[in-house]
């Protein structure tokens, strides 16, 4: 039998030609000029290496440590002192502009594109019409695909030029279409939102009118480092769990220094590599910054890489380095596992979410083990 892997470029250009068929009519029914379509799909064709690396993004995961090395290593925080020192008068303009600390907005950048060194290069019609067309999340990548050509026809990049991620980010600081058309703005005041050029303006400001728009507050943290007392409950971490940094206090929660942190707000506790690694009370800011991406890794990146590009230091304390993030299929089986030894993770999906957390604390306590939530393979390994 064939592998139903395998793609064979002849068999689905056909299906990919008949999909783009129907999908005209779906496309001028929402707006989209026939010129506008016509002109946007020409030489587009099923791009079989888009789906071979959306199949296989859930495999493997970085651990914390290894992902934060490489969003603050020495070499990206130089470079964003440099593209910090670079555009200055820019980033304060957009700081006064949209209320976003510039550190923030070039910590953005830093990580999306290498302070726009990787843009991407793919062909963004023909990336979107593939994964649509290929159905895993077709709703979602054709409402994308409807966005990005309403953005060709708006004028604002033309389709050879509109090139991105093979997932469909785009330009400096990678948005997706459909934010681009709700959050992109016009910084230069030349008619186009052009997040694409080797100008950065655009791109920074769409970023702050972004990070603005869902409530970012000007130089308060994201995050605090802090150390946790002997005894400390871990069933009082996680973003559901909300307290002032007073309370923290109290329960005897103190920054990297022995001191009380200071009140931004409402606060959570977050340990993302569990008793082990590093703590952070984390604020109001840190919610915003995941409206960009939702990973706490990600969050932690952006925060830390601003934090360094402000002149802080790294991370104070370790990580347990002698562990290795588990495999998708082995974050499936924990949960399987975890769910048929009666603590149940509502659902097997090979994500790591606040219900497969509570499963874990609740069996680590039942074992004797820290019950600190963290999916490690000592956990897995116990439960075999």
């Amino acid at each position: 039998m064939e592998n139903p892997e395998k793609i064979v470029p002849a068999a689905y250009n056909q299906g990919f030609d008949r999909w783009i068929n129907g999908f005209r009519g779906r496309a001028t029914a929402q707006g989209i000029r026939a010129d506008v379509f016509d002109r946007a799909f020409q030489g587009v064709e099923y791009n079989s290496d888009v789906i071979a690396k959306d199949r296989n993004q859930s495999e493997f995961t970085k651990t914390i440590w290894d992902y934060l090395d490489s969003a603050a290593s020495e070499k990206r925080v130089a470079n964003g002192k440099a593209a910090l020192a670079e555009h200055r008068k820019l980033l304060e303009r957009i700081e006064v502009t949209y209320g976003v600390d510039k550190e923030v907005v070039v910590a953005v950048w830093g990580l999306e594109s290498s302070y726009g060194t990787y843009r991407g290069t793919m062909p963004l019609i023909e990336s979107l019409a593939t994964l649509a067309y290929d159905g895993r999340r077709g709703s979602f990548f054709e409402s994308q695909l409807i966005a990005a050509l309403k953005i060709v026809q708006a004028g604002d990049v033309d389709p050879r030029a509109m090139t991105g991620s093979w997932a469909g980010a785009m330009g400096h600081t990678q948005f997706i279409p459909t934010s681009y058309l709700d959050y992109a703005v016009d910084f230069t005041g030349d008619g186009k939102r052009d997040i694409w050029s080797d100008n950065p303006a655009d791109a920074l400001a769409s970023t702050a009118a972004y990070l603005a728009r869902f409530g970012w507050q000007r130089g308060l943290p994201w995050g605090v480092e802090v150390q946790l007392p002997s005894g400390f409950d871990f069933g009082l971490t996680g973003d559901r769990i909300k307290k002032s940094p007073s309370d923290w206090a109290a329960f005897g929660v103190r920054d990297m220094d022995g001191r009380v942190v200071p009140n931004h707000g409402s606060a959570s506790i977050l340990m993302p590599a569990g008793a082990r690694g590093a703590a952070f009370m984390i604020f109001k800011n840190f919610q915003v910054i995941e409206r960009y991406n939702a990973a706490d890794a990600y969050v932690i990146g952006v925060g830390h890489l601003a934090d360094r590009i402000a002149g802080g230091g790294p991370i104070r304390a370790g990580w347990p380095r002698d562990d290795r993030a588990l495999l998708f299929a082995e974050r499936r089986e924990l949960q399987e596992r975890l769910t048929r030894a009666g603590f149940n993770t509502q659902g097997v999906d090979g994500k790591i979410g606040p219900n497969t957390i509570t499963a874990i604390r609740a069996y680590q306590q039942a074992v004797g083990m820290i019950p600190d939530g963290y999916a490690s393979l000592d956990v897995l390994k116990r439960l075999r």
